[in-house]
């Protein structure tokens, strides 16, 4: 399977993902704890169907010493016992988010509150930036069919996509 677009070759991408990528550098470096981050990064792309994000953090948690369980368990968060609090409050979040037309209101407050109970305001909001962001990178890989199973940890400098 081929891509139906090369981003790399494409000047308008290289811009558009230039920023992309700043973005993501960004996310990665703040407070959110960088396992929430791969989990919620995992979770949003599963939902989306993007395979190659699928790909990419799946090994990049595992490389990073995430448990194999939990990478199998994400898609499951709700009935696994083997998340944080945090960790389920964040899941959740990215799954309002992620599935906003389908929520008609958006993120519930309920949701929030209870995000707000286990991270502080930066850490929110490189949450909603993350969830944001893994939103437009899977739109962007799901659209051109971009192709998944040859990622190897690291390959990127950015791994938040």
């Amino acid at each position: 399977m081929d891509a139906r677009l090369n981003y790399f070759a494409s000047p308008i991408a290289g811009t558009v993902l230039k920023s992309a990528m700043a973005a993501g550098k960004a996310i990665k470096g703040s407070p959110l704890p960088a396992a929430t981050q791969e989990l919620v990064a995992l979770r949003v792309s599963q939902i989306n169907g993007c395979a190659f994000c699928i790909d990419m953090h799946t090994k990049d948690a595992a490389a990073a010493g995430e448990s194999a369980v939990r990478l199998n368990l994400v898609a499951a968060w709700r009935e696994a016992t083997v998340f944080t609090e945090a960790e389920r409050a964040a899941l959740e979040l990215a799954e309002q988010g992620t599935r906003i037309a389908d929520a008609a209101g958006g993120v519930p407050d309920e949701v929030w509150a209870r995000a707000a109970l286990h991270y502080d305001q930066e850490q929110l909001t490189a949450l909603t930036v993350l969830v944001s962001f893994m939103n437009l990178v899977n739109r962007l890989n799901v659209i051109a069919q971009q192709p998944a199973g040859s990622y190897e940890p690291g390959k990127f400098p950015v791994q938040a996509h």
